[in-house]
């Protein structure tokens, strides 16, 4: 696998060249049988964004991996969640290492602070890959709450049936839903938090509410204050339940929790708790994008880390002025829209990021800039983004979205992704 991740870049880069020769479109399914798919998705997966304006957010056709491709990068994936479960143990207990990551004040002195870590119940990890002039490469690592579930498990069961060569690359929230289960036990009490308003974040959880139900476990959706932390273990106390809880599943990303009045005693959620959480501590480590900064100071050598990921270093240490060749990332960026290349702005806005980057350049990272190849599809050449679940530590499935712009951003189609074990 090393000669695999450490080849050399290919450099006979040409406009025309596309991924096509690991990835493809399938064809379009009839109108009927999507619209079909698209009602079930909404009724029965909790994908309740399917469409926005006229347009809707699913594509009609699959995209289509070839199996030594995927068993290439779902190994790949495997080693970057060991690599990063390493590391951040080693992080999480350097306080001067956590202050490298651009964390907000009252994130920073939760997470350093000396109560033991509050316990996993299951660690998830989505790695974004991309398909580049030099082979396959990660944009980043969503390890706080990756979403996606609903459209790479329900919606890509309902494509791959319709396509009987393929197979599905597996199933992330039933992988995800069992292994909290079995960390909970049987008949365990989870309350799943997400915050109010954010329509994507709470049909995540309703959808992964209705997985836990089916492995017989008790859920009740809430809010991260309606959470109360007796001794480090934590009770709900909503209309619908009050009592002890086994676990929770925080879809609630860090930073906003560290957004919290006091009086919640949200600290437990990443330290010094009894009660089972999912995303734990640790897993906020590699969520940031200054993330590689700490590298020189561990001992995980991050060797596939180091392959995959394009080279990122402090704004302070690079000529943004004179190389058009880095982007600019805040730490704690989320989605694609708030990555910024100066070719792809207006200068206005160049300017303004350039400055902020400036001003709090602990608060950002620069990262060289990869080429992604387009794939060939029925909606014309897109970009893709095939981001991998690993679950403990084990792949799970892939989430796949589509984009004319080199930059997958909220505005991507979502994709279901197959694989070609015949090809």
């Amino acid at each position: 696998m090393d000669s695999l991740l450490l080849q050399k870049p290919r450099r006979d880069f040409r406009s025309s060249e596309t991924a096509g020769h690991v990835l493809r479109a399938g064809d379009s399914i009839d109108t009927a049988a999507f619209s079909k798919m698209r009602r079930r998705s909404i009724l029965e997966g909790c994908k309740w964004d399917s469409q926005v304006g006229d347009e809707t957010t699913l594509a009609r056709f699959p995209l289509i991996i070839r199996g030594v491709e995927w068993e290439k990068i779902s190994a790949m994936a495997e080693q970057l969640a060991t690599e990063a479960a390493a590391a951040a143990e080693e992080i999480v207990m350097r306080s001067e290492l956590i202050s490298v990551l651009g964390f907000p004040a009252a994130l920073y002195r939760a997470l350093s602070g000396r109560a033991p870590l509050s316990p996993s119940a299951g660690q998830v990890v989505r790695f974004d890959f991309h398909y580049t002039t030099e082979g396959w490469r990660i944009s980043e690592a969503n390890s706080d709450v990756p979403g996606g579930y609903t459209e790479s498990s329900h919606f890509t069961a309902m494509m791959a049936s319709h396509f009987p060569r393929l197979r599905m690359t597996g199933n992330p929230v039933e992988t995800w839903a069992a292994a909290l289960a079995v960390a909970a036990g049987p008949g365990g009490v989870f309350a799943l938090l997400s915050a109010p308003g954010f329509m994507e974040d709470h049909q995540v959880i309703s959808f992964l509410a209705g997985r836990l139900r089916e492995h017989g476990c008790a859920t009740h959706l809430a809010k991260p204050e309606q959470i109360i932390w007796r001794d480090g273990a934590a009770f709900l106390d909503t209309a619908c339940h009050r009592g002890p809880l086994d676990a929770i599943v925080r879809f609630y990303q860090a930073e906003w929790i560290a957004r919290l009045p006091r009086w919640t005693n949200w600290k437990y959620f990443f330290r010094g708790g009894k009660t089972l959480v999912a995303s734990c501590g640790r897993s906020v480590i590699p969520e940031s994008k200054r993330f590689p900064l700490t590298w020189e100071s561990l001992r995980t050598p991050m060797r596939t880390w180091r392959a995959l990921l394009p080279e990122t270093r402090d704004p302070r240490d690079v000529s943004l002025s004179r190389d058009d060749g880095w982007l600019l990332k805040p730490a704690m960026c989320n989605t694609g829209d708030s990555v910024n290349i100066r070719l792809a702005m207006p200068r206005r806005e160049w300017m303004k990021t350039r400055l902020a980057a400036t001003l709090f350049p602990g608060k950002w990272v620069a990262q060289r800039r990869f080429e992604s190849l387009p794939v060939p599809t029925p909606l014309g050449p897109h970009h893709a983004c095939v981001g991998i679940y690993t679950v403990n530590g084990k792949t799970a499935g892939a989430y796949a979205r589509l984009s004319e712009k080199p930059v997958v951003d909220f505005a991507a189609t979502d994709v279901a992704f197959l694989v070609d074990h015949d090809d």
